[in-house]
Parts: C-alpha cells; sequence; structure tokens
C-alpha cells in the first residue's frame, strides 16, 4: 500500500510545531504506584517518541482534588514526588525527540467511593445527579467549584514549569468537565446551567485560570466528545448550528487545539457532509482539531478481543486523504502504539507488514 506524505508532513500553528500529524492518545495505564509515575513510565513514553510520535498525550492525570481520580496507581500531577516522576518523563520524551503535554483530569461522579488516593472522599457531581440520572448526593457548591477551577490552574501552572509542551484538559467521555456540558448530568439553574452556552461556563471558567497561569504563548488543548462511558449513543449537539454555539465560547476563552473525541474517525458527524467531529469544529471554531477513533484497527471500537484487530494499517488511505484535504490537523493514535510504538517510523518506511498488531496481552504490562 503507497502512503502519501500527508501523515508525514510538519505541523506549524502559533503556539505549537510538530514534526508531523501522529499525536499519542491518553490512555489510562495505572502503573504509577501510590500516584507517582516511575523510571518505567518514563522509558514507555519515551519509546513512543523515539517510535516517530510528534505529539504524546499523557494518560488522565489527577488534579489536587481529593476526589480527582479512582485508583492507588493513577498517576496524579500534584506532589513534589509525583511531578518529579513527571519531570523525568518530559526530560525523557524531549531526549528522544518528541515532544509531551499532561492531560489533566478530575472524574466527577466516575469516581468509587472507598477508591485510594482518598479513600474517604466523596465524587462530585453538577447537580448531585449520577451519570445513570439518580439524584443521590449534593450539587457541587459555588466554593467547591471555584476551587476545582484553582486546582486545574495550579496543574497547569506546574505542567509549564517542569518543561511539558503544553496541557491537555479532559471533557470528554462523561467526567467532570463533561458532566458540566452534558444537559443529562447538568441540571443547575445558577449561572453553571441553563443551555448549551451556559453549561459550558465551568469549562470557559477553567480554561481562563489556566491560561492566567501559563501566559499567552502556552497551548491548551481540550479534548471533548459527543459519547459518554458507558453510553456511546449520548450527543451533546445535533446539528453545526448547536456545534458552533459550544465551540464560542470555549473559543474565546482560551483553546488554541480542540481533541475530538470519536469512536471511528471515518464516521461523518452529522448528515449532508463527510466531515467528521475533528472537521466540523476546524470549520466553526476556526482553531486546528485533532481528530481520533481507531487508526489501524479493524474491530469495534469497544472490542478488544484478540482476533480481528488487523495488521495495523486499516483505513490508512482514508485518513491520508482526510489530511491532504485538510479536513482536520492532527490524527490521534491508542491502541496501536501499545503494541508497536515503532507504528509511525513503520509506516513512513513502508514496513507495514512488520507491525505488530494490537491484542489485550499488551494492556497487562507498560510495554
Amino acid at each position: 500500500m503507497s502512503i502519501s506524505s500527508a501523515l508525514f508532513t510538519p505541523f506549524t500553528s502559533d503556539k505549537l510545531t510538530l514534526s508531523n500529524r501522529i499525536v499519542m492518545a491518553p490512555m489510562t495505564r495505572g502503573f504509577s504506584p501510590e500516584g507517582v509515575p516511575g523510571p518505567e513510565v518514563a522509558e514507555y513514553y519515551r519509546r513512543r517518541a523515539a517510535g516517530g510520535v510528534g505529539l504524546i498525550i499523557t494518560e488522565g492525570t489527577g488534579i489536587n482534588h481529593p476526589s480527582s481520580v479512582s485508583g492507588e496507581s493513577i498517576p496524579l500531577f500534584y506532589g513534589d514526588e509525583s511531578l518529579q516522576g513527571w519531570s523525568n518523563v518530559v526530560q525523557a520524551v524531549h531526549e528522544a525527540g518528541g515532544k509531551i503535554m499532561p492531560q489533566l483530569w478530575h472524574v466527577g461522579t466516575a469516581r468509587c467511593t472507598g477508591d485510594l488516593p482518598h479513600a474517604e472522599a466523596e465524587p462530585v457531581r453538577p447537580s448531585g445527579i449520577s451519570m445513570a440520572g439518580e439524584e443521590n448526593k449534593e450539587p457541587l457548591t459555588e466554593e467547591g467549584i471555584k476551587g476545582l477551577v484553582q486546582a486545574f490552574a495550579q496543574a497547569a501552572a506546574d505542567a509549564k514549569r517542569i518543561g511539558f509542551d503544553g496541557i491537555e484538559l479532559h471533557g470528554a467521555h462523561g467526567y467532570l468537565i463533561d458532566q458540566f456540558f452534558w444537559e443529562h448530568t447538568n441540571r443547575r439553574t445558577d449561572k453553571y446551567g441553563g443551555d448549551l452556552v451556559d453549561r459550558t461556563r465551568f469549562a470557559v471558567e477553567v480554561i481562563e485560570a489556566c491560561r492566567e497561569a501559563v501566559g499567552p504563548d502556552f497551548p491548551i488543548v481540550l479534548r471533548f466528545s459527543q459519547w459518554k462511558m458507558g453510553n456511546y449513543d449520548a450527543r451533546l449537539v445535533e446539528t453545526p448550528e448547536q456545534l458552533e454555539q459550544f465551540l464560542a465560547p470555549l473559543t474565546a476563552a482560551g483553546v488554541d487545539i480542540f481533541h475530538c473525541s470519536t469512536r471511528r474517525f471515518w464516521l461523518p458527524e452529522f448528515e449532508g457532509s463527510e466531515l467528521n467531529l475533528a472537521g466540523w469544529t476546524q470549520k466553526l471554531s476556526g482553531k486546528p482539531a485533532i481528530s481520533v477513533g481507531s487508526v489501524g484497527l479493524e474491530a469495534e471500537f469497544v472490542d478488544r478481543s484478540t482476533e480481528n484487530q488487523g495488521t495495523g494499517d486499516a483505513h490508512l488511505d482514508q485518513l491520508n486523504s482526510m489530511l491532504e484535504n485538510n479536513e482536520f490537523d492532527l490524527i490521534a493514535l491508542g491502541r496501536v502504539l501499545l503494541s508497536d510504538p515503532e507504528w509511525p517510523e513503520k509506516v513512513r518506511e513502508g514496513r507495514q507488514a512488520e507491525i505488530i498488531p494490537f491484542t489485550t496481552e499488551v494492556l497487562k504490562t507498560l510495554s
């Protein structure tokens, strides 16, 4: 198969320059005991940089809030030990010629009570409503929201201080920022609730606080999605007009790049157009957009079986065509990079036959 040069052309925006269009998607790994990324985490990311990834976005990292994440081995983005661990990761990636951003994360209602690192911490929710629609908790107070905004801003400041190349805010998949976006989990009647635009206010305040913390030239990426964990049919918007309304306040607040999470990058987002979510986002916001979704895989997004994962080059012709047409700017890869850190170099050199296919075995180790 012939691969055009589109995937491997440099990317340049006003705040970020990359050697190619390939992004490593954030993927929760959970190999950081007590929240501290160790040498094996640094080596894990270094291998992907050395393999030709233009930009690495780390797995989700917990901001400094007691209920930000669930699990004692999920990496944290606060505390001297964790931040030193991340500093070592940055150094390893930069030495391999790559660039890297942390994904800053708060899971909101997805947290399980009793989980470490803070077993006593209760999940926080915009309206006290679970993802299943159960009204069984008190909603976040405005004071609580203010504290969360500052926790994101502090993480952004720390990311810049220890040498990262930007930050990504996790506003997708039904986690906290997305819970404010979604009408089913945000039924507030104050300034943080209301219509589609009003429900962006929490994210806007987070973005503005992060921008103030890092200055005008440090890239801020926002990841968003229509779908939620456990609800793949959920939608924030139904039309391009609604998407434009949604994106406008986020763009004005300071987002530099939108990371548009979909399950299959090749599927159109709205009837009457071949553009996917990233394509529409780029068109409507005027900002660069990252697309993502089952690159190099033949199996369904939710199918992690050993069988039918393909050879790692599925849909590449279509991907290159979409990049050549400037439908979006960057493409994020997930599972294919878990199985083969050298996927970019092998594709660039026409060695697709050497690509190591994804299997569930790779999820058991940090290889």
